[in-house]
């Protein structure tokens, strides 16, 4: 069984939180399903859940280099310059990123975020598309403040073949 979720903002990616935060137990009441990967607390989109162990380690595991496409608010306008940086591979505190697939993109017409995300009035605000196939813990944050241009709002809107399609926050679809 595959389950895909649209997980939204400040709600954690495992069934259990200590501290009594939202988490995937609040809505999705199926058994012996886990998350194959993570999606940060404060990050937004799909989280593909299953039952089969192999499946959900071909989808967690960056050596099987599976292409996740995020939608990501970013504060300022990066030019093309600060675009192919990206492209090329970012330098981290942990590394060289892989290459990826970034372009900068109009406004989307995806949900309102809860809460809002703070706009600053001096300091516009873009969105940029981008295509990853590992999964460095925030690495998209990091990515985008190497640049100059800090994360607003991240969204994943695929992994691999599977995308949200027209799931709302919150929202799940189980396929067979």
């Amino acid at each position: 069984m595959i389950i895909l979720f649209n997980k939204p903002f400040n709600v954690l990616c495992q069934f259990t939180d200590k501290e009594r935060r939202k988490n995937l137990s609040d809505f999705i009441n199926y058994k012996n399903v886990y998350p194959a990967g993570r999606l940060d607390y404060d990050s937004e989109g799909l989280v593909i859940l299953t039952d089969d162990g192999k499946l959900q380690h071909k989808i967690s595991d960056p050596k099987f280099k599976l292409l996740k496409t995020y939608l990501v608010q970013v504060e300022g306008i990066p030019g093309e310059e600060a675009l192919n940086i990206l492209r090329k591979g970012t330098i981290l505190k942990d590394g060289l990123t892989m290459p990826c697939r970034v372009n900068a993109i109009p406004e989307p017409e995806i949900w309102e975020r809860n809460p809002p995300v703070r706009f600053r009035k001096n300091i516009p605000a873009s969105w940029i598309e981008i295509s990853i196939s590992e999964g460095r813990n925030r690495q998209l944050r990091r990515m985008t403040a190497s640049i100059g241009c800090p994360t607003l709002r991240l969204v994943r809107i695929s992994v691999g073949g599977w995308n949200l399609d027209n799931l709302n926050p919150g929202e799940f679809r189980v396929i067979k």
